[in-house]
């Protein structure tokens, strides 16, 4: 069995979501349940899941073998859909009568189809939900507190990366590094003040905004948020720091895959929020690099919330004629012991806690960058906090706010300008949802 940071480049980079493209597989173990086949949990579910056939064939069949040989009575039918077509398949399917009984969904759609799911509350008891952490099980939420989704995989937190010998006299210290946006703030100048090169790429984009404890959408979802006072100073900060040559010009390009600097060419000294998947990419294109690096835990904001960008979620659809087989259904996929066996097969971080006190993730020995990372993860886990905004489409709201935090680093409006600017356009998204 291949181990997990073997399949690290797996895991997303930032700003992306997981969408089941991951490679190996394998059967699940058959599993002792306490519920007996019967009447209750009859007929045929019909399972909607993402990009999961190619690779993992054998894996999601073992598990289907397994539950159909407990429930006899029940026909699991596995439809699996290319990532692409999730929304507008499923979007189409509740607009007909015809629906999945269980589908894979991205947290970040949870406001586009929160609607049309069933309340989980009525089909899990409070020990069923008690199995996930509660930070990714809180926000699957609808506005008026239905369990619209459980969780099920994610990409676990950030790592921050650093080049050892471009802090050399900067008094950085690997067992002591940066924490919060300030501290890395601070570090970034300090390069550039000793060096006279870039410090870092980090920029007051949403997902740092977040982080720095300011709410980006109202408690409804039907308004921003975040044209505030403070908002602007968090902005107005990042902005002294750009201008000053500590944080490098290439992070206002929209795509943080291509920044002009980065650290492969050597450009910048660190990545105070990066992803496992960018060890291993330099690991395999810029070896150079990759021994010089050291990987310590992300920086976050004040309240060391480690923010997913996302994690793929499961619904019901309140159109469901057979929901309580689902449910039964849904409860086997999710259990501690069957994510396990998607874990040690993937470079996946569960949802459900038990699963973590298993040796393959609290064995964390060896000294390398990969090795280090895959420690700074597990020891994360807990600080972890989904993202999700909750309104029917939250990559085009956090691009309109980002959008407008570039205008303003290149000089064309205040801070406070292009705040309200962004606020307004997310209000007129947000009416149209409505």
């Amino acid at each position: 069995m291949r181990s997990l940071w073997k399949v690290a480049a797996g895991v997303l980079a930032a700003g992306a979501m997981l969408t089941g493209c991951i490679s190996g597989g394998e059967p699940a173990a058959e599993q002792s349940t306490d519920q007996p086949a019967g009447e209750k949990y009859a007929g045929e579910v019909e399972w909607w899941t993402i990009n999961l056939q190619k690779n993992y064939p054998t894996y999601i069949q073992g598990l289907i073998d397994s539950y159909q040989k407990q429930h006899p009575d029940v026909k699991i039918r596995w439809v699996d859909v290319p990532g692409q077509d999730i929304t507008t398949k499923l979007l189409a399917a509740i607009a007909g009568d015809k629906v999945p009984d269980v589908v894979n969904f991205t947290s970040f759609t949870t406001g586009l189809f929160g609607n049309s799911m069933t309340d989980l509350g009525e089909l899990f008891s409070k020990d069923d939900l008690a199995t996930y952490a509660p930070a990714l099980l809180d926000k699957l939420k609808s506005t008026d507190g239905k369990q619209i989704a459980i969780p099920w995989y994610n990409g676990g937190a950030g790592v921050a990366i650093y080049r050892k010998s471009a802090l050399e006299g900067t008094g950085f210290d690997p067992a002591n590094p940066p924490k919060t946006w300030d501290e890395a703030l601070a570090l970034a100048q300090k390069v550039h003040d000793a060096k006279g090169g870039y410090g870092t790429n980090a920029m007051a984009y949403s997902y740092t905004l977040q982080s720095e404890g300011i709410k980006l959408i109202s408690d409804d979802r039907k308004k921003a948020a975040f044209a505030t006072p403070e908002a602007a100073a968090v902005l107005e900060k990042y902005k002294k720091n750009l201008d000053s040559g500590a944080i490098a010009p290439g992070v206002l390009g929209k795509d943080a895959r291509s920044y002009a600097q980065n650290l492969s060419n050597k450009l910048i000294a660190f990545m105070p929020k990066a992803t496992s998947t960018d060890v291993v990419l330099l690991q395999n294109n810029s070896p150079d690099v990759y021994e010089d690096i050291v990987v310590t835990p992300a920086v976050t904001g004040a309240q060391g919330d480690q923010l997913l960008n996302g994690q793929q979620v499961f619904g019901i659809p309140a159109k469901s004629d057979n929901k309580a087989a689902a449910a039964e259904w849904l409860k086997f996929v999710t259990n501690a012991e069957n994510q396990l066996g998607f874990c040690k097969i993937s470079s996946i971080y569960p949802s459900a806690l038990k699963t973590l006190e298993d040796p393959h993730f609290t064995s964390t020995a060896g000294k390398t960058p990969i090795d280090e990372a895959r420690k700074v993860l597990v020891d994360t886990f807990p600080q972890i906090v989904d993202a999700t905004l909750g309104s029917q489409n939250d990559e085009r709201m956090r691009e309109l706010l980002d959008e407008e935090v570039r205008t303003y680093m290149r000089g064309s409006k205040s801070a406070d300008e292009a705040l309200k600017a962004a606020a307004a356009a997310w209000d007129t998204e947000l009416a149209k949802a409505s």
